[in-house]
């Protein structure tokens, strides 16, 4: 095979040729030194790069400017509390100021727990221009919502674990087979080889360089069993290693009256009412609660109605100041309640809905669903009908 008939390579004759021409000529000889130097550095970057954690990337991320706002979703729950605690954390270490944000309120029982225990001080969100800073970081969501001017706010980063299309200017982790968005901050803390220490060891720390502070590894551990119903539901192996890692720093008088607050007389009531008011057919219910003053209630009474014998998967609606919001559970192989819920409401104007196979959630203008705007509008009674069907999949 050699020769210089042989396909794919330089003839001999042309190498000693080039060899010969760097050799006579001194200038491009150091040209060619140097473009291969260039070369050697550029290859060097790349492969160190490809090779940094994702860990590192957000640390870059953050260090890369003075100010950020962590924003969470409308209406936080510990998963997302916790996640933007751990990007303050972790902004603290690299010198980056954080305000951490959200629109919407504060009000079921356990977040309002989370935030008392915890001595949390997060700041209100109503329009764009009370975010804290221009490079804003999304945690347990992908896509800014509820509050005016959202839809022209570009984040620098997005950490989540939701399905959706919503990326980050400068980083985004996204990773839907996990369980919690506090298991991917456990993760990145791990692997940054910081040390969770429980409060009695934290006490005694003077440099608090790549140690987590008990406050941190307790509202991450409380985060991952908030949206796995304690390890049970939707749970990725990464969930029980974030947790066996997060453990060794946990507060367990802090967990233990995050876990056990005090439940308001209503979210009892609309429990009760979930119940007492359900619709079966087949496998499936459907209950509609009528008005309620905490449509946090709302989801809590779709987990006490899928507890039933003989029912797989249900939808809780309940209605505050002219909009019904939905809360749907399954634990039916059949019914992903995110495409169960969308499709429900798809032919309503402004309507929102959608979720995880397991879990979803939405709201419904009652106005348009009975025909305000281009849709020809349905009864309450219809959208219960809609609600079956989309279970069984006619919809």
């Amino acid at each position: 095979m050699s020769g210089a008939g042989a396909p794919g390579r330089v003839p001999l004759s042309a190498v000693d040729s080039v060899l010969e021409l760097v050799g006579q000529n001194p200038l491009l000889a150091g040209a060619l030194a140097v473009a291969l130097v260039v070369l050697l550095v550029v290859l060097f970057a790349v492969v160190r790069y490809l090779r940094r954690t994702n860990a590192e990337k957000l640390r870059r991320t953050l260090r890369s400017t003075d100010e950020i706002a962590v924003l969470m979703h409308p209406n936080p729950d510990p998963d997302a509390m916790s996640c933007a605690l751990a990007v303050a954390e972790m902004a603290e270490a690299t010198d980056t100021a954080a305000t951490i944000q959200y629109p919407g309120q504060i009000r079921h029982q356990e977040n309002r727990a989370f935030q008392t225990v915890l001595d949390l001080d997060f700041d209100r969100v109503e329009h764009a221009r009370d975010l804290a800073a221009g490079a804003v970081v999304l945690v347990d969501h992908n896509t800014p919502r509820g509050f005016t001017g959202a839809e022209g706010v570009e984040p620098v980063a997005v950490i989540d674990h939701h399905p959706g299309a919503g990326t980050g200017t400068e980083f985004t982790d996204i990773r839907t087979e996990n369980g919690a968005c506090a298991t991917i901050f456990a993760e990145y803390f791990r692997r940054l080889d910081w040390d969770p220490l429980d409060p009695e060891a934290y006490a005694h720390v003077e440099d608090g360089e790549g140690v987590l502070p008990p406050g941190i590894s307790t509202g991450l551990l409380y985060g991952i069993q908030a949206d796995t119903k304690h390890l049970t539901k939707g749970c990725s192996a990464a969930e029980f290693e974030a947790a066996a890692y997060l453990y060794q720093g946990v507060d367990e008088d802090q967990l233990d009256r995050i876990a056990n607050p005090e439940v308001d007389a209503e979210v009892l009531d609309v429990r009760a009412r979930a119940i007492a008011e359900r619709e079966v057919r087949n496998a499936f219910a459907v209950s509609d609660v009528g008005e309620v003053d905490n449509v946090d209630a709302v989801p809590q009474a779709a987990d006490e109605l899928l507890r039933l014998e003989g029912v797989t998967a249900v939808v809780v609606v309940g209605e505050k100041a002219g909009t019904l919001h939905l809360s749907g559970r399954s634990r039916d192989d059949r019914v992903h309640m995110g495409r169960t819920l969308r499709d429900a409401v798809d032919t309503i104007p402004m309507a929102d809905a959608g979720g995880h196979a397991r879990m979803g959630g939405g709201q419904v203008s009652i106005d348009h669903m009975e025909g305000l705007g281009p849709a020809e509008g349905f009864s309450r009674e219809d959208f219960v009908d809609r609600l079956f069907a989309a279970m069984s999949g006619e919809l």
